[in-house]
This record gives C-alpha cells, structure tokens and sequence, in this order.
C-alpha cells in the first residue's frame, strides 16, 4: 500500500506543478468536465455501485486509521480517543447506516392519484443531482469532509471534496486516501487556499455543500446563486446553555465542560455561553472549576491529550477576547504550542466583544438572570443559534424553551450529543444555517425527488377543457378534484 501511495503522491505533485502559470482553471475544468462526462454514463446511478463505493470508503478508513489519527495530532493535537470518538468512528457510523438503508432510500415510492388524475399511477423517483462540490472545514477535518462525502455518494453523484488548507495534514491524507479509492472522474479531493476556493465556487456545480463560517457561507450562496445552484450551508453562532436552579448543578457542569472544551473549543455547536439563574450562580461556577481540573488537572497546557488552537491567527484572536474579562479559572496561553487553558468568565457584559462573535475556542463565558422569562429574551435578540442547550428537571420548563426559541437542534441536560445520531437530521436555521444531513437526510440533500404522474388514455373526462360553462363550474364546485 506505501509504495502505491508514493506513487499516486507523485502522480498528485506533477499535476500540482503542471497547473502553475495560469494551468490552475484549466485543471478545475478539466476535473468537473470529467466528473460530468462520468455521471452521464450512468454508472453512479445503480444502487450496486454506490454500495460497492461505500463499502470502499468504510474499508479505506479502517485501513488508514493509523495515518488518520496521525494526521489529527499533528493539525490539532486531538489524542487518539478523541479522534476516534469524534472523527473517524462517527464517520464510519454514518457510511454503516448509509450502506444498510441506500437500497431503501433509493426506492421509488408511489403516491395516490387524486380525482383530476384518475384514472393514473403517481409515483416519486429518487435521483442524483450529477457533480457536487463538497467545502469542509478545519475543526472536524476528517468527519466534516467524509461524511457529506458519503452522503452524496449514496444519492448516486460524482463529488469534489476541498478540504481546508487549514488542516494540511488532514487534507493531504484525504488526498491520498480517495485517490487510492476512487478514480477522479468519480470522487476526487483538491487542495489549496483562498485561491482554490475562488475558482471551484466559478464553477457550475449541480449540489454545494459548505461547512463552515457565517462569513464564508454568504460568499458561497452569492456564488452558488449566479448558477442557480442549490447549497446546503452548516455554519455556526452563539450556542447557549440555559441552566436553571432546579437543574443537578454537578452533573451539568459535566456535561457542559466535556461539551465546550471538546477539541479546544473549535466545534461548532459547542456551548458558546451559558446563561444561570443567580441563585445558584456561585455553586454552579465551582462544579465548572471542580470538572476542569479533574479532566485536565491543574496544568491543562503539560497535557498530551489537551488540542491545541488550529494556528496563530485563532489562537490571537481569541486570546484577544479575553482582554479586560474577569476570569474564575483559565485565562492562560501558550502560543509556542497554540494551546489556551480551559477558561471561565464571570460578571460578563453583554456588550463585551466576547458576547458579539462566535468564540471558536476555550473560553465560556457565564452570565446570571432572574427569571427564565429574562434568559428566554436574551437568547431571543440575537441571531438564531445552531445549538441551544437546557439544564432543568422540570418537564414544563422543557416543553416551554424547546417550543419557544428556534434554534438548529440541542439537548436537555447534555450537550454535543443530538449530532450523534443518523436518525435525526443536523442542521441550522437563519444565520446558523440551511438544510440538514445525517443519514437519511444526508441522502435526501444530494438527492432531487421527481415528480412522475402516468396517465391512461381513457377515459378522458371533458370536465377540465374549454370551454368553460356555468354547468362546468357548478360541477367543479362539487367535485374535490385534487
């Protein structure tokens, strides 16, 4: 298998060179014009193939889960029990559920007829969108580009992934990995920055499906829309947590610590605040510190399973939010390693610069309210979130929060885990987001539905053709036609 990869990577760097000195686009084209002659071969559209390029991908990842926690570590110091439990196990989960329920999900179904149609067959058919381009992020850089990836190869497209040149080692490794699997003409990886991006999004693609900033995401539908190409986008926000003073304050700091300070912060649903009732705002504040320290220890930055901010621009950027903050514990960084210890904020002003960007990193900053009413308010002026996170024991409390606020998606009394399932869909709403993925819905958003009705030739009812007299419109009038 190494020598093979030796020479794909070599294969993969002479093509690299031949694009310098304006070779680039020509490239590109070249890449999605193949991609398009493939898909209308046909090949992608058979339910046989599509599993023979799951089961691919799923033996693929088994055999590089060495070089892919490898390439974890080295981008974002992720240990190998985070890797997995985060990253390569989730996404060997989806393509499992992917490769059980394809042949289901690709079934035709048939409808009933309505009156006007009679007498007919009505029928939806499943088929793929043709060539879709895949963005994913650097935060969760192995999960966020394969399991998309997965999703549109089940639906029967052909795929360009671009990783983000952020996490160069895991892009590398994606390179490799689908070049060893697959031909580009049917799934393929391009590399590259700002620039790469800049000619991928000119052009016309049939699917884009973007994870990443809010920023960057109105930049691509701009793009997409001057194709009038559809676009799923999971973007991010201010995911609070809600913690009232019914709540098991021990249990939730857990939870919330495990939540926020997964993968250093850098996850998009990730608690970005937490909102207390004043009550137990003291008590809340050290079970924070109590759960910290017994992860991490007193010295979070000596840890070798602690991640790391993914570069310098994040890790002063959010250090920089902590200017003039009073801290209950935290506050330290260290940027030879780009690592910043877990860190809690207290008497936090809603003004800060802190409360007015998504934080990105391992800084939580709590503020207290008097009335659930206050918090409801507070979480409602802002952009809808794609997480909201509740702490009670009062079934009411959650019937009134969950049926109030819009948000993506979330838990009561945990955090993180509603993602964690190919069962429900995961996605945003308003600036958080649009459209959603997980397994079924992951081959729903690739796939376009077609509306099929058939027709007999008799008997013709003259009831709908001109022209159109009063005993036609009486007879409308009674008859529910649809």
């Amino acid at each position: 298998m190494e020598s093979g990869n030796r020479e794909k990577r070599k294969r993969q760097e002479g093509g690299e060179r031949t694009m310098q000195n304006g070779g680039r686009e020509r490239s590109v084209d070249a890449l999605v014009a193949g991609q398009r002659a493939f898909f209308a071969s046909g090949r992608t559209k058979e339910v046989g193939f599509r599993l023979a390029a799951l089961r691919r991908l799923k033996e693929g990842i088994r055999r590089w889960e060495k070089e892919i926690t490898a390439a974890l570590y080295q981008d974002l110091h992720k240990s190998p029990a985070e890797s997995y439990m985060t990253e390569i196990g989730m996404a060997l989960g989806e393509i499992e559920h992917l490769l059980k329920h394809t042949k289901e999900y690709a079934r035709t179904r048939n409808v009933p007829a309505t009156l006007s149609q009679f007498p007919a067959k009505c029928c939806v058919k499943k088929e793929p969108y043709g060539v879709t381009l895949v963005m994913s992020p650097w935060n969760y850089p192995f999960l966020l580009s394969l399991e998309p990836v997965a999703g549109a190869i089940a639906a029967g497209n052909c795929c360009i992934l671009k990783p983000s040149a952020y996490a160069p080692a895991v892009s590398r490794l994606l390179r490799d990995l689908i070049g060893e699997l697959f031909p580009p003409c049917y799934v393929a990886v391009t590399e590259g920055g700002r620039e790469a991006n800049a000619r991928l999004l000119e052009q016309k693609f049939d699917y884009i499906f973007f994870t990443g900033s809010v920023e960057v995401g109105r930049l691509v539908m701009k793009k997409a829309a001057e194709h009038l190409t559809p676009v799923t986008l999971e973007l991010g926000g201010k995911s609070p947590c809600i913690v009232e003073k019914d709540a098991d304050l021990n249990l939730a700091a857990k939870r919330i610590v495990f939540g926020k300070f997964l993968n250093s912060g850098q996850t998009c649903v990730a608690p970005d605040y937490c909102l207390v009732q004043e009550e137990v705002l003291r008590p809340f504040l050290s079970c924070l510190v109590r759960w910290i320290r017994r992860f991490w220890g007193e010295h979070p930055l000596e840890r070798p399973d602690y991640p790391r901010m993914i570069n310098e621009k994040h890790f002063d950027r959010v250090m920089g939010l902590l200017a003039g903050q009073k801290t209950v514990t935290g506050g330290k960084g260290r940027r030879s390693t780009l690592q910043i210890a877990p860190t809690v904020l207290r008497d936090v002003s809603a003004d800060a610069p802190v409360m007015q960007e998504e934080i990105f990193g391992p800084v939580l900053p709590v503020l207290s309210y008097r009335t659930l009413s206050e918090a409801e308010a507070f979480v409602a002026a802002r952009p809808r979130p794609l997480a909201l996170y509740l702490f009670t024991r009062n079934r009411n409390t959650v019937r009134r929060v969950t049926g109030k606020l819009s948000y993506g998606g979330g838990c009561v009394n945990d955090t993180i885990l509603h993602l964690a399932s190919p069962h429900m869909g995961f996605g945003g709403v308003g600036e958080s987001g649009m459209g959603s993925y997980h397994g079924k819905k992951s081959f729903d958003t690739f796939t376009h539905e077609k509306s099929i009705v058939e027709r007999r030739s008799r008997p013709d009812v003259p009831l709908r053709y001109p022209p159109y007299t009063r005993a036609k419109e009486k007879m409308l009038h009674r008859i529910r036609l649809f």
